[in-house]
This record gives structure tokens, C-alpha cells and sequence, in this order.
């Protein structure tokens, strides 16, 4: 985005919210976007809960006592729901040959919070990136109706495996969610790093990967355990 000359994600969908109330001073909207975003973490970390984007900013509108019309706020919506679609990150090195590697012996499924992105935009993201093919489960925490660690986003997962849950291996960067989460339920979790390595220290997971290149060993290492 900063190559092109583009707000960053963060100003973009504060400036996507000015647009629907644009009487409104931005700076009066910047707070309060930035109070719901404290209820919306709150929510997520604590009850496990991800808000719709909708419903995210219609509790934006209401706390500034706005009423843009329905147009204007689905526009808003639209905007943040697909921004990382127009200008997507870029895959992690060695992701897509370690992701092909693993679907060739396992099944795969994706368990993702869905924090601005939904699943059916984060669907076509994998599919942009040619790797959504490779798995055949997906459980995304607002269609799920809960986030990571709660049970119902790793059933949803191993239903569509078609597996139990303890016959699983959860791979994540963040030790609350993505390692402590599937050990309460018995599953095996391995700790991603080349993206985050804020939870490597003291780290309590099956293994750590620092390469997606390593990946797919680990994996095989794990399952013969």
C-alpha cells in the first residue's frame, strides 16, 4: 500500500467511515472507531467472540449518534470487508510448496479468526494465491459464531476432516490461541515463527518452526509419535 501511495489499513478504514458521515469531523470518528475497537478485542480475547464488520460499525455509528443511510453503510462495510483482497499480503516464503507437500499425506483445514476479512473473502484470497485448493476444511470464526480457543472453531475444523479433534495438529503464532487452545483439547500444536516470534521464549508447544520449508517434517515427525 505504501508503494502505492495508499493510506495504511488502519487509516484507510477510519477514512472509509468518514465517508459514510462525512458532516462529522474525522477526528470525532477516528475516536470512536478507536473505542469500539477496544470493545471488539475485549469480545475477541476474553468472551472469544468476533464481531461482524457490519455489526462493528454500526456500533461506531451509534456511539457518534450518526444515521448514515443503509448505502452509505454497507459501503463502509464492503470497504473494510475487502481491502486485503485489492492489495493482498504476500504469501510467506516456501508457503505454497510446503502446503502442497503436507496435502499430499494429510488433510488440511484452515482455523482462522476472521478479524476485518470474512470467510468468504479470505476463501478468494487462498484461491488468488492458488493454494485454497489444497484444503478441505474451513472453519472461520465469523461463520463459526466464535474464535480461537474455543472448542466449536476446532470441531468445525475436524468435522470437515472428517477426524476427531485430539487426531489433530494446530499450527499458529500465537501461544494462547494456537498452542495452549488445541492442548486443552488434546490436540498436538506446533509454533509458527517466520511471521511472529513474539511467544517463541518459554514457548510449551510440540515443536517451533521457524521455515515453512521445515514444515512438512515436523509434521511427519509429529504424526509418528
Amino acid at each position: 500500500r505504501a508503494s502505492l501511495g495508499l493510506r495504511s489499513k488502519h487509516d484507510e478504514r477510519r477514512a472509509l467511515l468518514h465517508n459514510a458521515v462525512p458532516d462529522i469531523a474525522l477526528e470525532r470518528v477516528i475516536a470512536s472507531c478507536d473505542a469500539i475497537d477496544i470493545e471488539f478485542r475485549r469480545a475477541w480475547k476474553v468472551d472469544h467472540i468476533n464481531w461482524t464488520v457490519d455489526y462493528r460499525l454500526r456500533r461506531v455509528f451509534d456511539d457518534l449518534g450518526a444515521k448514515p443511510s443503509e448505502e452509505a453503510i454497507a459501503d463502509a462495510v464492503h470497504g473494510w470487508e475487502i481491502m486485503e483482497l485489492d492489495y493482498s499480503p504476500r504469501l510467506i516464503e516456501g508457503a505454497t510448496e510446503a502446503i502442497a507437500a503436507l496435502a499430499g499425506r494429510y488433510r488440511l483445514a484452515i482455523c482462522s479468526d476472521a478479524i476485518v476479512s470474512p470467510g468468504r473473502v479470505l476463501r478468494q484470497l487462498l484461491a488468488k494465491h492458488g493454494v485454497k485448493e489444497y484444503f478441505s476444511s474451513f472453519a472461520f470464526s465469523d461463520e463459526v459464531g466464535r474464535s480461537k480457543p474455543h472448542r466449536s472453531m476446532f470441531d468445525t475444523a475436524a468435522e470437515g476432516l472428517g477426524v476427531s479433534v485430539d487426531e489433530m495438529v494446530h499450527i499458529g503464532d500465537r501461544h494462547r490461541n494456537d498452542i495452549d487452545g488445541p492442548h486443552a483439547l488434546g490436540m498436538k500444536a506446533v509454533l509458527f515463527t517466520a511471521s511472529r516470534d513474539a511467544d517463541k521464549d518459554g514457548h510449551c508447544a510440540d515443536a517451533l518452526c521457524e521455515r515453512y520449508s521445515d514444515l512438512p517434517g515436523i509434521i511427519d515427525t509429529l504424526a509418528r509419535r
